[in-house]
């Protein structure tokens, strides 16, 4: 990926859908993301109160 050169005082904001939406877009259609800041979990080989939690 190339860097990016922005303007001064540019604040990079999403919100949370569509921070959603690009991981889902980028998940389905299998393609790799860099930043591995969202934690995928087997809810089938987890009981609830084990879940991983981010504090």
């Amino acid at each position: 990926m190339a860097p990016m050169s922005l303007p001064p005082r540019f604040r990079f904001h999403p919100t949370y859908e569509e921070l959603v939406a690009y991981y889902l877009d980028q998940k389905i259609n299998g393609r790799t993301i860099e930043l591995e800041v969202i934690l995928e979990v087997d809810l089938y080989k987890c009981e609830p109160w084990d879940f991983p939690v981010c504090t």
